[in-house]
C-alpha cells in the first residue's frame, strides 16, 4: 500500500524506528518496520490481533530487544535494553495492567520508586507536586490521598498516565488506554491525552477503537502481518479505508488518492 504521510517538514521525530524485524522462534512478528514519533503529536497504531502491535510496543519500552534495524531518539542512535533504559531516554509506557497498588493512595502510586527526599520522603512535597501535575491534565481526581481501589475506571486510567509523566519524559506510549471503559470516562482519557499534546509529548496511542483514534490522533500507522501496510493523515483517511489496510482488502481509492497526492507534490517540487 502507498504510504501518505506528511508531518511538517520543519520538525524531526523524536523517535525513529527504521526496518525493525523481530522473531520469536521461527515467528517472525515484525518484519523491516518503520515507525516515527513527532513532538507533540499522538499517532496512533492500528492492526488486526496477531499484527505485530504488542511487539512494537514492547520493544519501544524496552521489554523486547529488536533483531534487526534501528533506533533514533532525538536524532541520535539508541538501544532500548531493559524498561528503565526506556524510561531514562525518555519513553514512559502505560500498559493495560496499569501496574497500580489499590492499597495505596494516588500520590504513592505517582512517585511509586520515586519518591521525593533523600534520608525520608517529602510527603508534602510530593502531595504539592501531585496536586499541580493533576490540575495540569485537567483530571477529575476528587483527592490524591483517596486510595487507588476507590476510584473508577477512568481515574485509574488517569493516575496511570499522570505517573507516566513523572520524569518528563518526551515520548508516552498507551497501550488501549480507554479499553473497558464507558463513553464519559473515555471522553475524560482522551481530553487527558489531548492535554499531554499540547505539552509537546509525542503520544503513542494502540487502541482497537477507531472512533477514539478519530478523535484525537494526528496520524495512524497500520499494521498487518506484521509489517508496515499504511501511514495516514487521520485529516485525509476515512474510517473505511483504515479497515482496509488494517485487513488488506483492495481499496483503489486508497491507492488513487495516494498517487495523486504525490504525483501533486512531485508537480510542486
Amino acid at each position: 500500500m502507498v504510504e501518505v504521510q506528511n508531518p511538517p517538514s520543519s520538525r524531526e521525530p523524536v523517535l525513529s524506528l527504521r526496518a525493525v524485524s523481530k522473531k520469536f522462534g521461527a515467528v517472525r512478528a515484525l518484519t523491516e518496520v518503520d515507525f516515527d514519533v513527532f513532538p507533540g503529536e499522538v499517532v496512533a497504531i492500528v492492526g488486526d490481533n496477531g499484527a505485530g502491535k504488542s511487539t512494537l510496543v514492547k520493544i519501544l519500552a524496552g521489554v523486547h530487544s529488536a533483531d534487526e534495524g534501528a533506533i533514533e531518539f532525538a536524532g541520535e542512535s539508541a538501544a532500548i535494553p531493559s524498561p528503565a533504559a526506556a524510561r531514562e531516554l525518555g519513553i514512559a509506557t502505560v500498559f493495560q495492567d496499569l501496574a497500580l497498588c489499590d492499597n495505596l493512595d494516588v500520590v504513592a502510586n505517582l512517585y511509586l520508586g520515586h519518591e521525593l527526599g533523600r534520608m525520608t520522603m517529602d510527603e508534602e512535597e510530593m502531595e504539592r507536586q501531585a496536586w499541580t501535575l493533576l490540575r495540569q491534565l485537567s483530571a477529575k481526581i476528587p483527592s490524591v490521598r483517596i486510595p487507588v481501589a476507590a476510584l473508577s475506571g477512568g481515574q485509574r486510567q488517569t493516575v496511570a498516565i499522570a505517573r507516566s509523566l513523572i520524569g518528563e519524559p518526551r515520548v508516552v506510549i498507551l497501550d488501549e488506554p480507554t479499553a473497558a471503559l464507558g463513553v464519559a470516562q473515555t471522553a475524560e482519557v482522551l481530553n487527558l491525552i489531548e492535554r499531554i499534546r499540547e505539552n509537546g509529548i509525542g503520544v503513542v496511542l494502540i487502541s482497537h477503537n477507531m472512533a477514539d483514534v478519530q478523535a484525537v490522533a494526528d496520524r495512524v500507522a497500520v499494521l498487518r502481518l506484521g509489517r508496515n501496510n499504511g501511514t495516514f493523515r487521520i485529516a485525509d483517511v476515512s474510517y473505511e479505508e483504515i479497515i482496509a489496510a488494517i485487513t488488506g482488502a483492495s481499496d483503489n481509492a486508497v491507492t488513487r488518492r495516494a498517487g495523486t497526492q504525490i504525483e501533486q507534490k512531485d508537480a510542486g517540487e
